[in-house]
């Protein structure tokens, strides 16, 4: 969602923030380039092939929003989204509800319940709570999320000071295998956001505002939260994990290709990371090419039709050298990754009905 940071003033804004001033004067945050070069601009609208987008939230207000969705994901070729919900409770039962005239079109995924999580028997609660949303609906886990503190998604009572390989975690992680449920894991942020935002930091655009702060007690690192979610997908075989955003590995994909490499049951979404892959074109294509059975397509953007067409224009084109700072919140240009047919297939729905058992 930190994409829209921009989105408002380009849409109401009678000009760009910066236009004739000198260049001395002007910020950086109102540096919005516009491309010199002639080169092949391509539209598109519609995914080559039918998605599954595994991740989204329950962004709709009303019934006539979940339909205007609806209308933009038939035109852009979406056919199944995934409402990571965070909730469980009251709260996941209402979301239910608002999904429930759309069946097969929405997959609806709870939290975890962490009420009392650091009293005694709070775990057979839970699992209890789990089992009761899986009987209500819930065909996922997630989006669960750790930027160092602990479980913070969660809905109504998030686990501050659990992390995925907590021991106490474990009877969860089972009942998903034995379920059949899937889980969603958001662990740290991409590395710039661990980076003094000064001059040098290559993410700072970001970076300035999703700065991690490091200095709060306890807190673990980036790569001690990596190493927390090999931990859990390792010590359980046989759940699916789905590791967020690349697992916040953008700037070093090799770290998430030896996982994927050694945790059969570990996936990957690429959703809001367009940004952060389409500047290096080659690195990201060559990874998502050995990678296709392994990573799945997601958004994580709201549900607009423009959004849709951005992150298919950067999966499909050849275009080169193209700037979206509406949603895509950084200085970098960015290029078309023009994958093959067959690594197009797997990412947009062919691992993700794997993972769901389609």
């Amino acid at each position: 969602m930190r994409y829209f940071n921009f989105l408002l003033m380009i849409i109401l804004g009678s000009g760009i923030a910066g236009r004739g001033q000198r260049a001395d004067q002007i910020k950086l945050k109102d540096y919005y380039p516009v491309s010199i070069y002639h080169t092949p601009i391509t539209k598109v609208d519609r995914a080559r092939y039918p998605v599954i987008d595994l991740h989204a939230h329950n962004y709709p207000k009303t019934d006539a929003e979940v339909d205007e969705w609806v209308k933009t994901m038939d035109m852009a070729n979406i056919s199944m989204t995934m409402i990571l919900s965070y909730t469980t409770g009251a709260s996941f039962d209402s979301v239910v509800r608002r999904y429930a005239r759309y069946r097969g079109r929405f997959g609806i995924w709870c939290g975890f319940d962490y009420t009392g999580y650091d009293k005694p028997g709070w775990i057979t609660h839970a699992v209890a709570e789990l089992e009761r949303c899986h009987s209500e609906g819930a065909i996922g886990v997630g989006e669960l999320g750790d930027k160092g503190l602990g479980e913070l998604y969660s809905k109504p009572t998030p686990g501050f000071g659990l992390h995925v390989d907590d021991p106490r975690m474990k009877p969860l992680f089972e009942k998903c295998g034995e379920l059949h449920m899937p889980v969603s894991i958001h662990v740290a942020e991409d590395s710039w956001m661990y980076l003094d935002p000064d001059s040098t930091n290559d993410g700072l655009m970001n970076a300035a505002t999703w700065k991690v702060d490091m200095t709060k007690k306890g807190i673990l690192n980036h790569d001690q939260l990596i190493q927390t979610l090999e931990s859990v997908v390792k010590e359980n075989p046989k759940t699916i994990f789905i590791a967020c955003h690349l697992a916040n590995c953008c700037s070093d994909l090799a770290v998430l290709g030896r996982l994927l490499d050694t945790c059969p049951n570990l996936y990957a979404d690429i959703a809001a990371r367009y940004g952060e892959i389409a500047p290096v074109p080659r690195y990201s294509k060559a990874f998502m090419e050995k990678y296709a059975g392994r990573l799945v397509y997601g958004t994580d953007m709201g549900t607009a039709r423009m959004m849709y067409g951005i992150t298919f224009r950067i999966l499909e084109s050849r275009d080169e050298h193209f700037y979206e700072r509406g949603y895509l919140n950084y200085h970098w240009p960015l290029y078309g990754l023009d994958l093959s047919d067959a690594a197009l297939e797997k990412i947009y729905s062919g691992n993700a009905k794997k993972i769901l058992g389609k």
